[in-house]
């Protein structure tokens, strides 16, 4: 009896065994840094559906905004490291030490994908008294702090491009934050602010519209998207030490997650990434498709932390060295 017991016991359990170990087996929650409709969102929204597909699971999107990204990283990093819970960030986190917003950034997760990349660009409200990026120093001077930026908290994309700005033309203007940079574009499209550095993609379709106004492009050429809209370098040079710089955008696990799972969702989300559809939104959107994992992603983000860290710190913007997390400088 004991034998027959046994024998059963273990045919249960090979049969058991994959089953249990499937993953995945519920729905997955995925946490959005950042408000609904800014550029991490509409990335977020967009490769899911084609990750799922190749993950054969359900993910289940919310939207976890406030401190500039902080309160989704925490939530993701405070679930269990099962591959049940996904972050979906783009390059704050990488700031959070140095501006002093948080002990914890991406070094505590796994990239699963650093999907894509951004360029930024200076855009104004439609009757601003200025339509090209020296005439606005020259407004902002002759105005100090009358000029509203549209920011979305210290270390995001507004933030950096405006600490860029004032390391070689100091400006004075004054913030005004937002969760994200799809609210601060609706505001400026109302008057409330009136300027906002974004990134191309989420900037385009509005520019395109006419509903804002292009300023400049934050590199070093224009962009493909917007031909007739000048590089900063064309007028000023100076940046090019900067520059290429831009943000992007990721997914995320919780480090200590199982390789096999992690394995999982990694190629489920490079497979999601090469989606037809999802490149030709990303195109539309002026994106650069980047779908880097492991080492390749690892080095792109400690890349992107050493420049801006030592960016922020030589602008005076930084609450802590980045020497003191041993962030090497460029």
């Amino acid at each position: 009896m004991k034998k027959i017991w046994l024998a059963a016991a273990v045919a249960f359990g090979v049969m058991a065994g994959p089953a249990l170990a499937q993953f995945p087996n519920k729905e997955i929650q995925g946490v959005i840094q950042w408000g609904a409709g800014g550029s991490t969102d509409v990335v977020s929204r967009s490769v899911t559906p084609h990750a799922e597909a190749a993950l054969g699971g359900k993910v289940v999107l919310q939207n976890v905004t406030g401190g500039v990204g902080a309160i989704g990283l925490n939530k993701a990093a405070d679930a269990a490291a099962d591959g049940y819970t996904l972050l979906y960030g783009a390059e704050n986190p990488l700031l959070y030490k140095v501006m002093g917003l948080g002990q914890k950034d991406y070094a505590d997760f796994v990239p699963v994908n650093v999907i894509a990349r951004g360029t930024a660009i200076l855009v104004a409200r439609n009757d601003a008294p200025f339509n090209t990026f020296d005439e606005m120093l020259a407004y902002i001077k002759a105005n100090p702090k009358a000029v509203k930026f549209g920011s979305t908290g210290p270390g995001g994309l507004p933030s950096v491009v405006t600490a860029m700005i004032n390391s070689k033309t100091p400006i004075q203007v004054t913030a005004v934050p937002y969760d994200g940079d799809g609210p601060a574009l609706t505001a400026l499209q109302g008057g409330a602010i009136d300027v906002m550095p974004a990134v191309v993609g989420a900037a385009i379709e509005n520019i395109r519209a006419g509903r804002i106004k292009a300023l400049t492009v934050i590199d070093t050429a224009a962009h493909p998207a917007l031909p007739n809209v000048k590089a900063i370098t064309d007028t000023h040079p100076e940046f090019k030490q900067y520059l290429p710089w831009g943000p992007f955008f990721g997914v995320f696990v919780k480090k200590g997650t199982p390789d096999d799972v992690t394995k999982k969702l990694v190629d489920s989300f490079a497979a999601g990434a090469k989606n037809a559809d999802f490149l030709k939104m990303m195109e539309g959107r002026a994106f650069t498709m980047l779908n880097l994992s492991g080492k390749e992603a690892d080095a792109f983000l400690g890349k992107w932390q050493s420049t801006t860290a030592w960016l922020l710190q030589d602008a005076g913007m930084a609450k802590n060295s980045p020497d003191k997390f041993g962030i090497p400088k460029p």
